[in-house]
């Protein structure tokens, strides 16, 4: 395993609390830190910090900033500033994001949403590369766009991707994909859908952690969070396509009808214990592995809230980074 990282900000610890464990990530044997952008802090503000804070080795990266929620120019900017605070460390990952956040919280129609992934990836291409940006896309124009303080080394620029149009988008104009909510057996309808492709970059995916040992709080936590996603369009879509329409299919019967718990019941054990990794800290890390052994490149560890992190505060959660951080 090469690369190893970590969601930020972690659940229960304010922002300022977060100095002393980035500046431990490194020695623990993290090499990332990544942030995603939906109801709580935005993508970039911990990674400023952990530029300021953490190991000049440290890379930083999003996963993902949306692109209907923020314009390309200002996509483009923030990714330069962050570029020059960490040159050669960041990676830009943007993506589509889903109805909820576009449209539900911020009011924007979410139309034609590989198209406008497409077009953001290669205004940025182009943004970094030369400087100045105008002409029409398909789902924008620009009159005139000149980057006028730009990194000595631009961020990588990556793709958020579930199913085979994202990915290979990804990696054909991209450095890679970030993927996420899919089990280590999961990886290879991935890495099927990347075809040809899947050597032409880094293969990304966030993994959702739940560190304890309670198996009931775990099932009953992953069945919560399975049952959102699966009626949702985009991760509805995406777990059809891992061959699990027989189940998205009862859970939206049921979530239409109302019943939650027969919606929760109808998601087999064995998918809430592959999404949602849980258990020792030990048996997290083995779990962790079977991906990376399934063809991750990067494994990016997305810790979820449980009884003992709530009661044990900013510590117990520090002291869970340090258990899960990787061994040898």
């Amino acid at each position: 395993m090469s690369r190893y990282g970590i969601t930020l900000p972690l659940p229960f610890v304010p922002l300022p609390r977060h100095r002393g464990i980035l500046g431990e990530l490194a020695d623990l044997g993290y090499t990332d830190a990544w942030t995603g952008e939906y109801a709580g802090v935005d993508a970039f503000t911990p990674l400023v910090l952990a530029a300021a804070w953490g190991s000049p080795s440290l890379r930083l990266g999003t996963a993902v900033v949306p692109v209907y929620t923020r314009g390309p120019a200002v996509i483009a900017q923030t990714g330069a500033a962050l570029a020059e605070l960490a040159p050669g460390r960041v990676v830009l990952g943007i993506g589509s994001s889903g109805a909820q956040l576009v449209t539900g919280m911020n009011g924007i129609a979410m139309d034609e949403p590989y198209r406008r992934v497409r077009d953001t990836l290669r205004f940025l291409r182009h943004a970094y590369e030369h400087g100045r940006v105008a002409g029409r896309f398909d789902t924008f124009t620009i009159e005139d766009f000149e980057l006028g303080r730009p990194a000595e080394i631009p961020p990588q620029l990556m793709v958020g991707a579930l199913r085979t149009g994202m990915l290979r988008l990804g990696f054909r104009e991209g450095a890679g994909a970030i993927t996420n909510f899919l089990t280590a057996e999961d990886i290879s309808t991935v890495i099927r859908g990347l075809g040809a492709d899947r050597d032409r970059g880094e293969l990304v995916a966030r993994i959702f952690v739940c560190p304890t040992e309670d198996l009931d709080y775990a099932r009953e936590s992953g069945r919560r969070m399975l049952t959102h996603l699966f009626t949702r369009p985009t991760y509805g879509a995406f777990h059809e396509w891992l061959g699990r329409g027989d189940q998205v299919e009862q859970v939206r019967k049921h979530v239409a009808a109302g019943d939650l718990r027969r919606a929760g019941e109808a998601i087999s054990d064995d998918v809430v214990d592959g999404v949602l990794v849980h258990g020792s800290p030990e048996r997290c890390r083995e779990q962790i592995d079977r991906y990376v052994e399934a063809g991750v490149d990067t494994p990016v560890l997305m810790i979820q809230s449980t009884p003992e992190l709530f009661a044990g505060g900013p510590e117990a959660v520090l002291q869970v980074v340090r258990d899960l951080a990787p061994r040898g």
